[in-house]
Formats: C-alpha cells, sequence, structure tokens
C-alpha cells in the first residue's frame, strides 16, 4: 500500500498544478467569450489550436525521452545537460525561421501577422522550459513544479484583467496617463498573447537558473540514443495534435468563410467542458509516467499497472457521469453569452472521448517500457487518419457535431489497439470485466441522462447514485481495508 500511497501523494499534487491552474484558465474563457463574439474567439482558437503544433514539434519527443534516460542512465547530469542544450538551440534556429517567415504563417492561419509573432515568442519560451520542469517531476519536487505552474497562470490571469478589463476603463478615465496611453481600441485579441508572452517570459526568468547552473557538455551518442527514441514521440506527438485540435483549424477551412469562425468559437468554447475530464487524466498522467518508469523492474509491475488502470477507469467513469447529467448547470460557469450554448449538444461526446484518451494513455505503459515508440507513433498516425478522414466526410454536413464524432471514433480505436498490441507486446492483467462494467454503465447512464432527461435532476442525480453504489458494492473490500489502515 504504500507504494501506492507515494503515487497517490504524487498525483494529487501534480493534480493541484494541473486542475488550480486549469479552473484559473477556466475563468479565462468565461472572460473571453464574455468579451468577444463568438467569431472573434473563434480566431483566437484556431490560433491556439496551430500553437499547440508547433509545441509539439519544437520538444520533438525530448521530454519522454528524459525521463526513459534519467532513469536509465547512471550520469544524470548528462542527460539534463544533453537534452538542454538540444533544446535550446532548436529553439533559436526555430525562433530565427518563424520570424522570417511570420507573414506567410498569418496566411496560412488566416489571421493578423501581429498575433502570429506573439505566438513564436511564447513557443520558444516555453520549450526553454521543458527540460526545467521535466527535471523538477523526475526528481520528484512535484511542490515547486506545481508552484511554478500555479503562478504562471496567475500571471497570465492577472495580466488579462488587466488589459482586458481595468486598462480600458482607465483609458476611458484618463487617456493622456502613462497607462492610459497603454490602451490600444479594438486590440482584445492581442492584449490575450500578450498576456501569454508575459507569463511565459515571467516562468523563463523564474526557471532560467538551470541554464545559469548547467555544465554545457553535449554528449553526441547519448542524444542519438534520445533521439531514435523520441522521434517516433513526435510523430505520435503531431498525430495527437491532429486528433485533438485539428478539428478547429479544419472548420475554419471548410465550413463557408461567413459563419466558420462563429462556428469555431461556440464549438471551442462548449469544449472546454471536457475540461473535468481532461484535469483528471492529465494530473493522474504526470503523476503516473515518472511512476511508470521507475517501477519497470519490479517483479510485480504488471499487476500494480492493472490495478491502476481499474481504479483510472472508475474515477473516469464517475466523472463522465457527473460532468454530463450536470453539463447545463456547467454552461452557466462557463458561458454568459447564449450565443456559444449551440454547441451543447457536443459535450457529452467530447467528454467520453477524451476519456478513452486517458485510459489509451495508461494502456500505452507498454510501448514506453519496452522501447517500442514506433508503434505508439502508428497508432497515434492510425487516430490522426481516422480524425482527418471523418472531418472531411462530416464537416460539410454536421458542422462542428461531425467533429466531434470524429475525435471519439479517433481516440476509442487507439484505446482499442493499443489494448490489443499490448496483450501481444506486454501482457497486463486487467480486470477487464470490471473495467467494462463501470465504463459501460457510465455511457449507458450518461446518454439517458443527456440525450432522454437533459435538465431532469430527478432522473440524473438518481442515476449518479445509482453509479455510486454500483463502485461501492463492486470495490468495498478494498474500501473496507483501506477503512481499516486508516483507524489503526
Amino acid at each position: 500500500m504504500g507504494l501506492y500511497k507515494n503515487l497517490f501523494k504524487q498525483t494529487a499534487i501534480y493534480g493541484l498544478a494541473t486542475v488550480l491552474p486549469r479552473m484559473l484558465s477556466f475563468l479565462l474563457v468565461k472572460l473571453y467569450t464574455g468579451i468577444l463574439p463568438t467569431a472573434e474567439y473563434g480566431e483566437v482558437s484556431i490560433v491556439l489550436a496551430w500553437m499547440v503544433f508547433f509545441n509539439v514539434i519544437l520538444s520533438y519527443g525530448m521530454e519522454t525521452a528524459f525521463f526513459r534516460f534519467y532513469n536509465s542512465e547512471k550520469d544524470k547530469q548528462n542527460v539534463i545537460a544533453t537534452s538542454t542544450i538540444t533544446l535550446f538551440w532548436t529553439s533559436l534556429f526555430f525562433l530565427f525561421c518563424a520570424l522570417i517567415f511570420r507573414n506567410s504563417l498569418a496566411t496560412l492561419a488566416n489571421v493578423d501577422v501581429q498575433y502570429i509573432t506573439y505566438s513564436i515568442w511564447i513557443l520558444v519560451l516555453d520549450a526553454l522550459v521543458i527540460v526545467p520542469f521535466s527535471k523538477l517531476r523526475a526528481q520528484q519536487k512535484s511542490m515547486r513544479y506545481a508552484v511554478i505552474k500555479i503562478g504562471n497562470v496567475m500571471v497570465n490571469l492577472g495580466f488579462n484583467l488587466f488589459f482586458l478589463l481595468f486598462l480600458p476603463n482607465i483609458a476611458a478615465v484618463d487617456s493622456n496617463s502613462f497607462i492610459g496611453n497603454l490602451y490600444v481600441e479594438n486590440f482584445e485579441i492581442g492584449y490575450i498573447f500578450v498576456a501569454n508572452l508575459l507569463a511565459s517570459l515571467v516562468t523563463f526568468v523564474v526557471l532560467s537558473p538551470n541554464y545559469l547552473t548547467l555544465k554545457w557538455n553535449f554528449d553526441k551518442s547519448l542524444w542519438k540514443k534520445m533521439m531514435q527514441y523520441g522521434l517516433p514521440i513526435l510523430v505520435a506527438g503531431i498525430a495527437f495534435a491532429v486528433n485533438e485540435h485539428f478539428d478547429k483549424i479544419l472548420l475554419g477551412h471548410w465550413l463557408p468563410e461567413n459563419i466558420a469562425k462563429s462556428q469555431v468559437g461556440a464549438y471551442s468554447a462548449c469544449y472546454k467542458l471536457g475540461l473535468f475530464m481532461v484535469l483528471f487524466a492529465t494530473a493522474f498522467r504526470l503523476g503516473i509516467e515518472p511512476f511508470f518508469f521507475s517501477h519497470s523492474s519490479n517483479e510485480n509491475a504488471p499487476q500494480t499497472y492493472a490495478v491502476i488502470t481499474k481504479y483510472f477507469v472508475i474515477f473516469g467513469s464517475l466523472i463522465l457521469l457527473s460532468v454530463i447529467v450536470f453539463a447545463d448547470v456547467l454552461k452557466f460557469m462557463l458561458l454568459d453569452d447564449k450565443s456559444y450554448w449551440e454547441a451543447m449538444k457536443v459535450v457529452p461526446l467530447i467528454i467520453l472521448a477524451n476519456f478513452f484518451l486517458g485510459i489509451y494513455n495508461n494502456l500505452s505503459v507498454w510501448y514506453k517500457l519496452t522501447d517500442k515508440t514506433q508503434i505508439g507513433a502508428y497508432i497515434s498516425i492510425v487516430g490522426a487518419i481516422l480524425t482527418l478522414g471523418l472531418n472531411y466526410l462530416l464537416i460539410p454536413k454536421y458542422s462542428y457535431y461531425g467533429s466531434a464524432i470524429a475525435t471519439i471514433t479517433a481516440y476509442g480505436s487507439m484505446m482499442l489497439i493499443s489494448y490489443v498490441l499490448g496483450n501481444k507486446y506486454y501482457p497486463i492483467p486487467y480486470d477487464i470485466n470490471k473495467i467494462g462494467g463501470y465504463l459501460g454503465l457510465s455511457i449507458i447512464f450518461s446518454a439517458i441522462s443527456f440525450y432522454g432527461f437533459r435538465e431532469n435532476y430527478f432522473v440524473g442525480i438518481p442515476l449518479l447514485i445509482g453509479f455510486m453504489y454500483y463502485i461501492y458494492h463492486n470495490e468495498k473490500e478494498t474500501l473496507n481495508k483501506i477503512l481499516k489502515r486508516k483507524e489503526n
């Protein structure tokens, strides 16, 4: 039990570092959708979607490779130095090239070039802190990691509030004051990216001592091994970005120009209600990834992974049903402007899709531990092909609902493929009957609640209570053991 206790402690801290910043970003969505029309929020969403792609490219699998070799190599400082140096120079190279071609990038994204310029600097600063953050996780300095992550979002939120709420009022009272002169009319989207840039700069400054104390020794042999391990993860990351964010870009290109950005805006805003599942899955992944590598040599590792995955599904199923039952309550927390509500029908599909993705990430332990990351890339490519193909077929007829169908199909397929291949290369004794029972029942109850009795809480709440009893009935032996330990 001590093993699980340490795991859940780390996951709880990483959860705090993930949940609190994401909850603050939840406030940003409410701020943006309260100020920006759907079309302008759609433009912000398109730029952010492109940024996800370049984030993946600029890290090129080095974060996961860092964990793999930090745990396997004796000279850990060598791993830190080699990964830091390679990311440092590739980031500077990207900065140089991207600034030269920023006008072409703006044309490709169909947005203002100044937003692209801000985004380039944000991407570079974020890439430069990949290894410092990874080092904190590898050394189990989870509290410092959490404080810096939360601080980043607090700074971002503070600047957003200043630029979008306080600055216009100050300028209206005294436009000739020093602060009043900072105000630029109709520059709301620009201020969003300026706030992000300042937050990324502050985070880089906080972590910059990692560069000042670094021994700039580059191990070419180690670098080749890290690249060989990481490049398939790059491919998988690009495929993941396609699955997760490319639908916003495709909607912007494949819908009629007069409605495209407003449709993207509504879809992106309602997509954020999947945040609760994303928070859970991300916090779990941040805590579990170092754990998987550090305990891979244990004799009972497969049994441990099986138990962890079962409880991920239990908690995830409960979150799935809870959010869907109360989706129309939660929308008031996020979206004041009712013009955004038109896309609410995609919410159950998006939450379930993110749940499938979380299960897939747990199942993917087999190819990471067996150094078969290329297979992980192939699985992600299958998901990306499904995403692109189904978006192409469904967007013209069903708009963003077609994108949601494509997303859930892609992640569901990836989950099933990973499970089948994992049984072949690294068998793990998953309790399929219980896992399937929790997952299946939560999906059925969610469909009944949202599509059959939406906003009827006399049906939704009993379904939720019934599901909680089902969990207790199946897991009461484990729960009783935990309670007895606490009493002793």
